[in-house]
């Protein structure tokens, strides 16, 4: 790892903490959503596309699952996510990542990448694919600057062994349906069923009043710029020439 990504991987650890309290102490403020676990689908009308056309989402998603195994696990692409699911069978396949587009990927999911770049305040969008027994333990994300879409794409029949927890109460995906929420509220997720779980997930910037959506842009702007992102969107592209070696091979 070089020099400067050390650095400012230590700042980040050292500071981070600070200086997220005190931008979503301001984004609360700012807010044009109320301050909840979960929020309301109508609140995100715009979002409805992607309902309506959740069976052509499907299909690119089935084409993906039948080749899971050259899809990275999320931790080989964003090493910070392996302290969640280091069994690896959380796999991802990127969309968009903190703004940044993964044009090979929207190649290969044409119909899912038109509805989402059309999408304002998308920061990530991805295939997010939940194996047989995996397990995301009890934990938040950093900032309220955003909220957590995730649209049932395939979902076991047996809720029961399938669901998210948010704080202390439990929630199942709907196919074809969106679920919208907090991910600064603890969470949990369980797949413990025979059958893999797919949503398509998107992180959406959160609507603000000024000064909270200057103080957003900047936020944002230094995530993207920042060790974990920069290395996340390495690794995705280093995968994508991987993959297409292969697939010019073959």
């Amino acid at each position: 790892m070089r020099k400067k990504s050390r650095l400012s991987r230590w700042l980040v650890d050292r500071y981070g903490a600070r200086v997220r309290d005190f931008f979503n102490r301001i984004v609360i403020k700012s807010s044009l959503l109320d301050d909840r676990e979960v929020f309301e689908s109508a609140d995100f009308a715009y979002l409805r596309p992607l309902e309506a056309h959740w069976l052509e989402i499907r299909r690119e998603a089935d084409q993906l699952v039948e080749q899971i195994e050259a899809i990275p696990p999320l931790g080989d692409v964003s090493p910070d996510h392996r302290r969640l699911d280091y069994t690896g069978k959380w796999r991802a396949y990127f969309l968009w990542g903190y703004g940044l587009r993964a044009d090979r990927n929207c190649d290969q999911c044409p119909v899912t990448a038109s509805l989402v770049d059309k999408i304002p305040g998308l920061l990530t969008a991805m295939y997010s694919i939940h194996q047989p027994g995996a397990h995301l333990p009890r934990h938040r994300g950093v900032t309220k600057g955003m909220v957590t879409y995730h649209l049932g794409v395939r979902v076991p029949e047996d809720k029961s062994q399938c669901f998210i927890r948010v704080e202390d109460r439990n929630y199942n995906w709907q196919e074809g349906q969106f679920f919208v929420f907090d991910d600064t509220r603890h969470h949990e997720v369980f797949n413990h069923s025979q059958t893999p779980r797919v949503v398509l997930l998107l992180h959406i910037r959160r609507p603000l009043r000024f000064p909270g959506s200057w103080i957003q842009n900047v936020f944002f702007w230094g995530i993207q710029r920042s060790p974990f992102v920069q290395d996340a969107k390495s690794n995705i592209e280093e995968w994508a020439r991987e993959m297409d070696k292969k697939m010019s091979v073959v």
